[in-house]
C-alpha cells in the first residue's frame, strides 16, 4: 500500500509510504485523491494531517517516470484538491521534503516540521522548475524576495530557517505527526486560514527589485537557463492571476522539458546514481575503518581531516614539523567552529567532532590505524620514503593510500612489500567541501583495498570514480590538454583575456589563465619541471608562462600573474607586459599571429577535452563514460548543464567532432591524433556513452 490512512478523533492521517523516498509516483497521487474522497463522503473528519512514512516527508516526484508519459491523476490536480479541501489540511514535515514533496506541503493550509526537516525546490538543479505550483504557491506564503532566492538556487533550508520565514508554523521538538494532529485540533477551534491560491500576490511585491534580482541572477548562472526561467514563473505572482500564473509556470516547465540543458543536467543526476555501482567491486567485502591516519597538515591534509572527522571517523594527523601540525589542528577547529556559529551544526556536534582529531608529531604513532592517507610534497622521492617507513611500522591490515594528483602510484607502492593494500585517493581542494574523489586502482591493488575506499568516500559523501594509473589520471591529464590548447591559442594570436571570456561564456566559473592566476603561477612551473625529463619532444612546448614565473609574476598572491591586480581586488585587469611577452614570444618562433575567433577557441579547448576523453576511455582508464563526466563536472568546472565532455560530444554529435580533430590534426598531428574509439564510434555509428 503506498498510501495509508488512520482516523484518530475525527482527524484523518494521510501517510505516504513509497521507500525509499517517498517519490509521488501514479500510485502516491491516486492513494492521496482516495484518501481526499474518504473526507468528502465522512462528515466525522474535520482535519487531515499529510505526513510521510520513516524518516522523511517526499523527495518529490518518482525518478522512475523521468521520461515517460505521465499517468492520471497528475500531480497539479491531486494538490488542488488537497488545496481546496473542506476540512483543515497540516503536512507534518518529518524530514526531506523536495521539489514536489515541498509543493504537497505547501499544498496544504499549514505545516508543522521535525527539527531536522530540509525543504527546498531543487528542480533548477535539474534544468527544470517547480511545475505543480510551487512558483506560485511559495511567493504568497514567504514573499518574493526569500522564496525567489530558494526557486532559483535550488538550495533547501532547514527547519530553523524555515519558521523564521515563515514556511511553516511550528517546529515539533518530539514526534512531529503527534504535534501536527494537537496543531490541527487547536486551529479547529478557530477561523480557518486561507489557501495560497485565494492569496492575490506576494506581500513583499516590487517588480525593481525583481529587475536587480535578474541581472545579478544571470551573472551568477553562467549560461544556465533554468534559473532564469524560474524567475519568470516566481514574476508571474505578482502580475497574473493565481489560476493563470500556474498556467504560466506550466508553460515554462514545458520549455524546460525540451532543453539540451535538461538533458545534460539529468545525465549528470543520473552518473551520480551510476557512479554508487561499481561492477566489479560488487560482492567484494571492505575493511573496517575506524581510524583514519593522515599524513600532512597543509591545506590538503587538514582538509582531509575535516572531512573524515565529518564522516564519523577517528583521525590521526601527522606532521614532522611542530609548528605546521599546530596550525593545522587550530584550522580543523577553527572549521568546526565556523558551522557552528552558521547554525549547520550544535556545540555538542563541534565538541564531538573536535574529539576526534587527534595531532601526532610521527608516523611511527599510526600502528593502530585503518587507512592511512598521505598527504605530503608532490615528489615521488619523499613519497615512497613514506610508504616505505609506513609499511615497516603499520599493522598487517592496515590499507595505504596516496593523494597524488600526479605521480605513479605503482611505483609508490613498489616502496611496500604489500602493494596489493596500496591505492590512490586523490582528493580536490578543498578537501572538505569538493564532492569528487578519484580512487586510483594500481594493477595490483586487492578487490578489498578498492571497495575500503569507495566505502570510506561514501561515508564522506563524496562522489567516487575509480580510475586507472597514468600521469593526471582522470581529470589532470584532461585538464592537461585543455592548458595546452590555451597556451597553443595565446602563441598563434588570441590573448589570455579572449580565451577566458569564451570559457566562461560555455559556461566555466573561470577561464584558464584566471584560475591559474588563483592557483599560483608557480605550481605550473613546478609541474612543468617535473615533465621535462618524460616530455615528448614531438610536443610543442609553450614558455610564456616560464617567462611570466621569471618576472616573479605569480598569480593573485604576487599581484600579478596573466593579469595585473590591484591590492584588495581580484578582480583581473589586462597588462600591457603580458601581451609584450606573448607577442616577443610568438616572433621568436616566428609565429605569424593571426585573430582567432570564439568559436576556434571553443572548438580547439573542448575538442581537444573530448579526444583525450575518448583515449582515457579505450586504455581503460575510466571503465565508463559517465565517470569522465563527473570527474570533470564536479573536480573542474565543466558546466553541469552540458553533461561533460563526453555527454556534450554525443549532443554535438561525434562526426562533428571527429571532422574537427582531423582538421586540427593536419596542423598538429601530435597534438591532435584522433582517438581510437573516436573513430570506431563514428565508424559504426553508435555513441560513445555506449561504454558505460
Amino acid at each position: 500500500m503506498f498510501v495509508s490512512t488512520d482516523i484518530e478523533d475525527g482527524i484523518l492521517v494521510i501517510t505516504i509510504n513509497n521507500a525509499p523516498v517517498n517519490a509521488l509516483g501514479a500510485a502516491v497521487r491516486s492513494g492521496i485523491v482516495e484518501a481526499l474522497d474518504m473526507v468528502e463522503r465522512d462528515p466525522s473528519i474535520k482535519a487531515v494531517v499529510l505526513t510521510g512514512a520513516g524518516k522523511l516527508f517526499s523527495a518529490g516526484a518518482d525518478i522512475k517516470e523521468f521520461g515517460k508519459t505521465l499517468i492520471k491523476p497528475y500531480l497539479p490536480d491531486v494538490l488542488s484538491r488537497l488545496e481546496n479541501s473542506k476540512v483543515i489540511t497540516v503536512a507534518a514535515v518529518n524530514g526531506q521534503s523536495l521539489g514536489g514533496g515541498l509543493e504537497t506541503a505547501l499544498s496544504c493550509r499549514y505545516r508543522v516540521a521535525s527539527r531536522w526537516a530540509m525543504m527546498g525546490l531543487p528542480e533548477v538543479k535539474l534544468g527544470l522548475i517547480p511545475g505543480a505550483g510551487g512558483t506560485q504557491r511559495l511567493p504568497r506564503l514567504i514573499g518574493i524576495k526569500e522564496a525567489a532566492a530558494m526557486i532559483t538556487s535550488g538550495k533547501p533550508i532547514n527547519a530553523m530557517k524555515a519558521v523564521e520565514i515563515g514556511l511553516v508554523d511550528a517546529v515539533a521538538e518530539n514526534d512531529v505527526v503527534e504535534t501536527a494532529v494537537s496543531f490541527a485540533r487547536e486551529k479547529m477551534k478557530t477561523q480557518e486560514r486561507r489557501p495560497l491560491a485565494a492569496i492575490e500576490k506576494p506581500f513583499d511585491w516590487d517588480p525593481d527589485w525583481l529587475e536587480e534580482y535578474k541581472v545579478k541572477l544571470i551573472n551568477h548562472s553562467r549560461g544556465q537557463e533554468s534559473p532564469i526561467r524560474a524567475l519568470e514563473a516566481v514574476r508571474a505572482t505578482g502580475e497574473l492571476s493565481f489560476v493563470d500564473g500556474l498556467k504560466r509556470e506550466r508553460e515554462i516547465f514545458s520549455d524546460c522539458m525540451k532543453s539540451p540543458q535538461r538533458r545534460g543536467l539529468i545525465h549528470s543526476f543520473f552518473a551520480e546514481r551510476a557512479a554508487k555501482k561499481v561492477l566489479f567491486l560488487e560482492g567484494s567485502l571492505p575493511a573496517q575503518v575506524d581510524t583514519i591516519g593522515i599524513i600532512g597538515a597543509g591545506t590538503m591534509g587538514v582538509g582531509i581531516a575535516i572531512a573524515c572527522a565529518a564522516g564519523g571517523f577517528k583521525v590521526s594527523i601527522v606532521d614532522s614539523n611542530a609548528d605546521v601540525l599546530s596550525a593545522g589542528i587550530n584550522r580543523i577547529l577553527q572549521s568546526f567552529q565556523r558551522d557552528l556559529a552558521k547554525g549547520r551544526i550544535t556545540e555538542a556536534d563541534a565538541n564531538i567532532l573536535g574529539s576526534r582529531v587527534t595531532a601526532m608529531a610521527s608516523i611511527d604513532a599510526l600502528t593502530d590505524a585503518d587507512l592511512i592517507i598521505e598527504a605530503v610534497v608532490e615528489k615521488m622521492d619523499v613519497k615512497k620514503a613514506v610508504f616505505s617507513r609506513l609499511d615497516r611500522i603499520a599493522k598487517p591490515t592496515a590499507i595505504f593510500a596516496s593523494n597524488t594528483s600526479y605521480l605513479n602510484i605503482d611505483e609508490i607502492a613498489a616502496a611496500t612489500n604489500r602493494p596489493a593494500s596500496v591505492i590512490g585517493m586523490h582528493f580536490f581542494s578543498p578537501a572538505n567541501i569538493m564532492r569528487l574523489l578519484e580512487i586510483i586502482r594500481t594493477k595490483e591493488a586487492s578487490h578489498e583495498a578498492l571497495a575500503t575506499a569507495v566505502t570510506v568516500g561514501t561515508k564522506l559523501n563524496k562522489i567516487n570514480v575509480l580510475a586507472g594509473v597514468c600521469d593526471g589520471f582522470i581529470g589532470n591529464r584532461i585538464l592537461k590538454k585543455y592548458r595546452l590548447q590555451a597556451d597553443y591559442l595565446v602563441e598563434d594570436g588570441a590573448m589570455p583575456s579572449d580565451v577566458d571570456r569564451v570559457m566562461r561564456e560555455f559556461g566555466f566559473a573561470m577561464g584558464p589563465f584566471q584560475v591559474s592566476d588563483l592557483a599560483g603561477l608557480d605550481i605550473g612551473w613546478h609541474n612543468r619541471r617535473r615533465e621535462d625529463s618524460i616530455r615528448d619532444p614531438r610536443e610543442r612546448y609553450v614558455p610564456i608562462a616560464d617567462k611570466l614565473y621569471e618576472l616573479d609574476r605569480l598569480g593573485q598572491k604576487t599581484g600579478a600573474g596573466w593579469y595585473q591586480y590591484t591590492p584588495g581586488d581580484r578582480t583581473p585587469q589586462i597588462d600591457p607586459v603580458v601581451e609584450e611577452v606573448i607577442r616577443a614570444e610568438s616572433s621568436r618562433k616566428n609565429i605569424t599571429r593571426r585573430p582567432v575567433d570564439d568559436t576556434e577557441i571553443r572548438e580547439r579547448i573542448i575538442f581537444a577535452m573530448i579526444n583525450e576523453g575518448a583515449k582515457i576511455l579505450e586504455e581503460g582508464i575510466a571503465s565508463r563514460a559517465l565517470d569522465i563526466d563527473l570527474v570533470l563536472v564536479h573536480g573542474y568546472g565543466f558546466p553541469a548543464y552540458r553533461g561533460g565532455p563526453m555527454f556534450y560530444a554525443n549532443e554535438l554529435g561525434l562526426e562533428k567532432v571527429l571532422k574537427k580533430v582531423q582538421k586540427f590534426e593536419r596542423d598538429d598531428p601530435f597534438a591532435w591524433s584522433p582517438s581510437e574509439l573516436l573513430v570506431e564510434c563514428v565508424r559504426e555509428k553508435r555513441d560513445v556513452l555506449e561504454r558505460v
